[in-house]
């Protein structure tokens, strides 16, 4: 079992639960005061970005997720 479970929510949100850190683009933490669970924004349209505030409702975010198999990476030259 993975230490850390990410839900990709339809209509909404990506859930992270477990042993995690976030940081942004120049490598510093967001201070998540020991939060073991976070939902990031996939809309655009909240207000406390990169997390989800629940504006996807309002806004009427629809996305349908459903689990699949990736190809392969492309091999690097």
């Amino acid at each position: 079992m993975p230490e850390t479970k990410i839900v990709v929510n339809n209509h909404g949100s990506i859930k992270v639960e477990g042993d995690f850190a976030v940081y942004d683009a120049e490598g510093n933490a967001f201070d998540l005061s020991g939060r073991k669970a976070i939902s990031f924004c996939r809309c655009g349209h909240s207000e406390n970005k990169p997390f989800c505030d629940g504006t996807h409702r309002k806004a009427g975010f629809q996305s349908e997720i459903k689990a699949r198999v990736l190809p392969p990476p492309a091999a690097k030259t």
